[in-house]
């Protein structure tokens, strides 16, 4: 009897304290406002830029600025039909990115922006992705160009670029690129 008793005394325990704590299962309301979310690198920029040396406004502005990116042994695999593409979109983590304002005024710009607007580093979430040239890949080694990443950036993610998808063009692009302070509203 008493075996039973203790028994129902802790499944009412358990039942009990259940009830306080908030689900984190797919499909309830936990809410991704507060999420946290974690990644690693799959390799590195090595490159000549640095703090001091600085870095291109947007590396496509300097398409002659070469650099190398390891891949980490984990990830060579995964490079398998990239040299397929002549460009990749890099998306890498901007660890030396400082505090964030919701304000930015770019470079050549002749006013402040809202900071999603604008392609500034500091960010609440720093990530920069770039369309990068692909020169070649040696084993877990690829060699690009027009880069703006200072060397050891952490390397996110590749993907390839594919004009068709990755490039619609429209009148407002062009005219908030001279907004931007981007000569002749392009390239």
């Amino acid at each position: 009897m008493n075996f039973l008793v203790f028994g129902l005394f802790n499944a009412w325990i358990i039942i009990s304290s259940l009830m306080f704590l908030d689900p984190i299962l797919p499909g309830t309301n936990q809410t991704t406002e507060h999420m946290i979310i974690s990644y690693h690198p799959i390799g590195e920029f090595h490159s000549d830029l640095t703090p001091q040396s600085g870095a291109p406004r947007q590396g496509i502005l300097q398409p002659d600025n070469e650099a190398a990116i390891e891949i980490y042994e984990t990830y060579t695999k995964a490079l398998r039909d990239l040299e397929k593409y002549e460009y990749i979109i890099v998306i890498y983590h901007l660890h030396l990115s400082r505090e964030w304002n919701s304000d930015a005024r770019p470079p050549g710009s002749k006013r402040s922006l809202g900071l999603f607007a604008t392609r500034s580093p500091n960010r609440p979430n720093p990530i920069g992705i770039g369309v990068i040239k692909l020169n070649s890949i040696e084993g877990n080694t690829l060699h690009v160009s027009g880069i703006d990443a200072f060397n050891g950036t952490p390397v996110l993610d590749i993907k390839p670029w594919i004009p068709s998808i990755d490039c619609p063009s429209n009148k407002s692009n062009t005219d908030n690129e001279r907004d931007l302070g981007i000569k002749n509203g392009g390239l």
